[in-house]
Order: C-alpha cells, then sequence, then structure tokens
C-alpha cells in the first residue's frame, strides 16, 4: 500500500500564490531585507531613481523622466520578484506546519506519583510536565508529549506525525520506546518518561523548521553570500568612480556629457549579482520542503548541506540492505536421505513457527510438493528459544527438529546417531554465500540443511552503482560473522563491510574515516547507535528509534525507513547542484549586459564604444531599460527551477561540473542577447525611449 505523504501542497497553489504576493510586499522593510545586502542595495537603488524621478518632473535634466521612471519602476519589480521568491517557498512550509498545529493542543496528563501502572496520579495541563515526569497513557488519550515507554507497551496512531494511519507498538525495553506527543493511544496502557521540556518537542521543532523560523544558513550559503556581498562592493566602487571619470572626460574632449545618476544605478543593478542573490534563500527553504515531502525533517539546513557533501555512508544491513525476514530458498539433503522427506520433516517442524521464516519454510515446502500434510491434533509443539536455539513438533510418536547446526548435531551425537560426513561441508556452503543453514533431524537422523537466505531489496545494487558513479562510498555494517558478510557485500554490490559490529566498532570506523578528511553519514533506532550517531556528519534516527537515537540525530525520518538515507543525500547533492547551477547562470548572463549598458553609457563621450553595440539596440535609453528589464523578469522565470531543483544524475563530479557549465553557463550567455533584444524592440517601438 502506497505510503500517504504528509500534507500534500502544490508548488503553485492559487492561495498560496496571493499569500506570498501579499507577503513579498511586506519584505520591502528594509530591516527585513538586510538579511539579503544584495538586493538591499537594488532597494536603495530603487529609492534613489524614484527621487531621480520625482526630481526630473519638477526640473527637466539630461535623463527623461520616463526613463527614469521606468528604471526605478523595474527596480522596485526587481526587488519585489525576489521576495515573492522567498515567500513562495516559505509559504509552502508555512502550510503544512499549520495543519502540524492543530495536532499540537494541550491536554490533561497524569502524572504518576511513582513508576506503576497502578501508582496514584494527579490530572494536569501537558503544558506543565518538565523532562523526567511519569505520566500515565490509556486506550483513547493523545500523548501529552515527547518521552520513553518505561512500562508496559501500547498501539499508537502516529497519522498526525508521519502521516500513516497503520498504528504502530511502542513498548519498554527495545528499540521502539519513544513516542511523540499528539500521537493517540490505541490500546493498552503505558508508563511514559517525559523527555522533553514544554515547547521543546518534536512537533514544536518539526513546526520551527518547516516554517523556517529556526533556519540557518549553511556554511555554503554564508560563503556564497560573503562572495556576493564582495561582488556587490566591487561593482559599488566600479560605479561611484564612473561619474568623476566620465565628467572629466565629456569635459576633456568637449562631447557628451556625465553618466547620470539612474543609468549609473541601472549599471550596477545589472552587473551585481541579482539572480543568485534573489534566489539563494527559496533554494534552501524550497530544500528543506522537498525533505519535508518525503516524510524527512531536518533539525537543521547544515545537516542538509552536509548531506550534500557525503562522501561514505554507513548502513545496516538488516532493514536497509536486505529485506531483514530471512527466507527459506532450498532444502539441501545429505548424503543416503530423500528429498522429499527433509521436505517434510522440515514442514512439520515448522508448523508451530509464527517467525516469518518459519512461515517461509512452510511455503517453500508446500510449493516443493509436501502437498496438504498436517500434524495430528495430539501432537506437541516444541517452541524455539534462545536457550535450546531449535523448534520442532513431537508428532505421531515422532520427534521433528530444526534448529543451528552445533545444536542439532550435539543433540543427535549425545543420543548415540550418527552425523553425516557431508554435512559440514553443506552447512559451510551455506554460510560462505551468505545464507543461513538450519539443520533438520527426525529422531536421531540428520536429513539435511535448510537455506535461509536474507533476501537483497529490489535495486538495491542499482542504486549503489549509482552512489559510486558520483564518488560516495558505501559501507554495509552487520552483526553477522565475517563470512556471511562478505557474501551479502559482494550481492549487494558494496564497497566495504563491518562484520560483528559493535556500539563501539561503528564509533571507531565513523572517527577513522572523518580523520581520512571524509563526511560520514549513517542510519540508527537504537540506543546503542547514539554514540555514532552523534559523530556522524549526518545522522539520519528513525522516528520509532528510541529517545536517545533522536536526539543524537540531526534529521528523523518519519517512515522509519533506513533506505531513506539514499534519497537524502541525493537531495543534499540537488541543494548543491541547484545553487550552483543558479549562480553559474547568474554570473554568465552579466556578460550580455556589459554589451547592452556600457556602450549606451558611455557611447557620448567615446563614439567608438558604438563598435560594442553588438546586438544593435535602438537608442542609449532603450538599451539600458532593455537589460534592466531583462534583469527583473529572468528572476520569476527561474522560481520554478529554484523550487524544484536541478535533476539529479548519479555522473561523476567532474562530468556533473562540465555539464551545468555547458548549459545553465551557456544559457546564461545567451538567452540575456536574446531576451534584451525583443525587449529593446518592444521599448523603442511602443514608448520611442
Amino acid at each position: 500500500m502506497a505510503r500517504k505523504r504528509l500534507m500534500a501542497v502544490r508548488a503553485f497553489d492559487q492561495a498560496l500564490i496571493r499569500e506570498a504576493l501579499v507577503d513579498a510586499v511586506k519584505k520591502f522593510d528594509p530591516w527585513r531585507q538586510k538579511e539579503n545586502p544584495v538586493m538591499l542595495a537594488v532597494e536603495i537603488g530603487g529609492i534613489l531613481t524614484t527621487i531621480a524621478f520625482f526630481a526630473a518632473l519638477l526640473s527637466p535634466g539630461t535623463e527623461p523622466p520616463l526613463f527614469s521612471g521606468l528604471i526605478s519602476l523595474w527596480l522596485w519589480l526587481t526587488v519585489y520578484f525576489s521576495n515573492v521568491a522567498e515567500s513562495l517557498s516559505e509559504g509552502r512550509g508555512k502550510a503544512r506546519a499549520a495543519s502540524l498545529r492543530q495536532s499540537r493542543t494541550g491536554v490533561t496528563a497524569r502524572r504518576l506519583a511513582s513508576v506503576s501502572l497502578t501508582a496514584p496520579f494527579e490530572e494536569i495541563s501537558s503544558t506543565a510536565l518538565n523532562p523526567g515526569d511519569h505520566v500515565l497513557v490509556r486506550e483513547g488519550d493523545q500523548i501529552p508529549s515527547d518521552g520513553e515507554v518505561v512500562m508496559g507497551a501500547v498501539l499508537v496512531n502516529e497519522a498526525a506525525i508521519t502521516g500513516e494511519s497503520a498504528p504502530v507498538v511502542r513498548e519498554s525495553g527495545g528499540d521502539r520506546s519513544a513516542v511523540t506527543g499528539g500521537t493517540t493511544v490505541l490500546a493498552n496502557e503505558a508508563v511514559v518518561r517525559i523527555t522533553a521540556a514544554p515547547g521543546q518537542t518534536f512537533l514544536d521543532r518539526m513546526i520551527a523548521m518547516i516554517e523556517g523560523a529556526e533556519r540557518r544558513k549553511t556554511p555554503n550559503e554564508v560563503a556564497l553570500e560573503v562572495l556576493l556581498f564582495a561582488l556587490t562592493g566591487v561593482f559599488v566602487a566600479v560605479v561611484a568612480n564612473l561619474y568623476p571619470v566620465s565628467a572629466y572626460s565629456a569635459a576633456s574632449s568637449g562631447q557628451g556629457a556625465p553618466v547620470g545618476l539612474t543609468v549609473l544605478i541601472a549599471l550596477f543593478v545589472c552587473l551585481a549579482p541579482t539572480t543568485i542573490a534573489a534566489l539563494l534563500p527559496a533554494i534552501g527553504i524550497a530544500g528543506m520542503d522537498r525533505l519535508f515531502q518525503r516524510n524527512v525533517i531536518a533539525l537543521s539546513g547544515r545537516a542538509i548541506e552536509a548531506a550534500g557533501d557525503v562522501n561514505v555512508l554507513l548502513l545496516d544491513k538488516t532493514g536497509t540492505i536486505t529485506l531483514g525476514d530471512r527466507q527459506a530458498v532450498a532444502f539441501v539433503p545429505v548424503n543416503g536421505q530423500a528429498h522429499a522427506a527433509l521436505i517434510e520433516a522440515s514442514l512439520l517442524a515448522s508448523f508451530a513457527d509464527e517467525t516469518p521464516e518459519g512461515r517461509s519454510i512452510i511455503d517453500l515446502a508446500r510449493t516443493s510438493g509436501a502437498g496438504d500434510r498436517t500434524c495430528p491434533d495430539d501432537a506437541v509443539f516444541v517452541p524455539f528459544s534462545a536457550q535450546t536455539r531449535q523448534s520442532g513438533v513431537d508428532c505421531g510418536g515422532v520427534r521433528y527438529r530444526k534448529g543451528a547446526p552445533d545444536t542439532i548435531v550435539r543433540e543427535v551425537a549425545a543420543a548415540g546417531g550418527i552425523v553425516p560426513a557431508d554435512l559440514d561441508a553443506k552447512v559451510a556452503g551455506i554460510a560462505s554465500s551468505g545464507g543461513t543453514p538450519l539443520v533438520v533431524s527426525r529422531d536421531l537422523t540428520i536429513l539435511g540443511v535448510v537455506h535461509l537466505k536474507d533476501i537483497l531489496k529490489p535495486g538495491i545494487r542499482e542504486r549503489f552503482e549509482d552512489l559510486r558513479r558520483i564518488g560516495i562510498q558505501t559501507m554495509m555494517i552487520t552483526g553477522d560473522n565475517h563470512l556471511t558478510a562478505a557474501a551479502i557485500a559482494a550481492e549487494a554490490g558494496v564497497d566495504d563491510f563491518l562484520a560483528e559490529a559493535k556500539p563501539e566498532d561503528k564509533l571507531r570506523l565513523i572517527r577513522d574515516r572523518q580523520a581520512e578528511g571524509y563526511m560520514v553519514a549513517m542510519t540508527g533506532d537504537g540506543t546503542n547507535d547514539a554514540p555514532a550517531l552523534a559523530q556522524a556528519d549526518v545522522a539520519v534516527a528513525m522516528n520509532n528509534g528510541t529517545q536517545p537515537a533522536r536526539e543524537a540525530a540531526n534529521i528523523i525520518d518519519l517512515d522509519s525507513d533506513p533506505t531513506k538515507l539514499l534519497e537524502i543525500v541525493e537531495i543534499g547533492k540537488q541543494i548543491l547542484m541547484t545553487r550552483g547551477a543558479l549562480t553559474t547562470f547568474s554570473i554568465a548572463n552579466d556578460i550580455a549586459k556589459y554589451f547592452a549598458i556600457i556602450p549606451a553609457a558611455l557611447v557620448g563621450i567615446y563614439p567608438v564604444l558604438s563598435e560594442l553595440n553588438v546586438m544593435h539596440l535602438s537608442t542609449p535609453y532603450s538599451a539600458v531599460l532593455s537589460a534592466v528589464i531583462f534583469n527583473a523578469i529572468v528572476i520569476p522565470m527561474l522560481v520554478p527551477l529554484a523550487l524544484k531543483g536541478v535533476r539529479f544524475r548519479p555522473i561523476p563530479a567532474g562530468r556533473l561540473f562540465l555539464s551545468n557549465l555547458i548549459l545553465y553557463g551557456g544559457t546564461g550567455v545567451i538567452a540575456p542577447f536574446i531576451g534584451i533584444k525583443l525587449i529593446d524592440l518592444l521599448v523603442a517601438g511602443v514608448l520611442h525611449l
């Protein structure tokens, strides 16, 4: 069944667009605009050209009032389009957060006097709970705050958080003990220890992150903004010095006039990296939103960016690389025993085995010729236990058993039975292939071996190949022995593996890789994963895991799907690719503007500059205005790309860089020549500037 995604919001929903258009006006506030220095400079330019427009109306000068007015209008529109891009990306998060906030309501909690299901309690508001308090939750209750089940077990509906209506079990003493405030208990009762302070629950943090209220700029964003700010400063200095130079040249040559204020500001705006500056906030916010669409919550923008830089992935074998449930794939009789006898014994020994492995043995036996064979009513079933390491049935006076090879062999030998000479070889062969051997016996006779195999998830090998092509190394972590781990690693196509892994082994592995200069990502859900998660650069915790694991992580997967780590890395890469592609486009399209504005600004003083008017623009005024208009309208044209992101392709970084350089750099050079020329034809034909 397909999983229901959280609160789907279309990128260009009409209500969302209306809200963004209104919010964009509010962002004209210079105090809010200061977060984007480049656009703040454009806004200041809009103010100055507006003043110049009214001054020209009162006292006509060298620049026509219509020209000053239109330049001022398009500068304001440039800032407005930038604000709309940011508001639109923020609006999607706010729409989702509004739905989440509906589930964050104050409820009555039963605070216990002691840790017991029967202890006396007092009823208080959930907002009065503090970390360390113990509360009793029962069927029908809404869990009052984040915590851990410390006694009992409950069936919980987490649809308010995950979007999935299927209930989940939360119980004490395991890796599935964490509960989230706002979810609903469907059955049973339990004692929950509160772990979050009021206003700091997982739901509160989700809302804040989705809205962008706690989104801090990532290091790459900060570095890019510093570059943009530096370029802006350079262009301010260039433009500021252009007036005295042009005034001196005009006076010396006796021709032309100094460059006017409106043209100087237009020149600055067109040469400054306004396109990427306008779209940079939208790229970051939209990246977090794309994660949320996949039921993933990033607790920091830095985590998403780090995901884009990851070059080592640590992946658990069970549930990530494999399906997690071993399946019977073959019956292997020992010499002298019939295949049919082994199938029949395996079927009977598994009748009371309700594990996935036991069910798979029955299914394989049925399809292998066992037919409808059943046990009589007086059969005595023997369940599996960690002590005996076997299970089976006493049926019609015959003893059928299946279990670990050493256990069955020891029992048969101790009772005087004969151990087949080829048994060790068959057991070793299955183990070396990555499978799990179960030996089957009937009374004192060993009949053969059942081959259990941990099945790889469909398509997982191909995904690892994609990751390898972009320079990401994959490592499998498993508690299996070295021989089994090596076989599964080879079948899955991972680059390396760690067998018989303990918590300290995972932590040491991460530190070693980081010391070698790698960025490491891993997933985990248990308390024993918390140290390694805290050490990893990108730590993805399962929502159904323990509270220590969730607190140590910087990304939470609401679906509790360990393979989601692969998608998270791809989204991180996509964010970096999108930022790089639009930066390339922004810088490249300035080239055409040089050929439009610089000749127009100085041709009166230096007539030879008319040779640079390769687009054959009509007049200096139409050339400047056309460049400013193109500079403004390219921003909303690129908003869909900023929100959706550049398509991720699993190719090496060098090829990817060259491909994007050609595509976006080439488009950035060519598009303005075409766009400015078309706008110039319209401006010259309609306005006669």
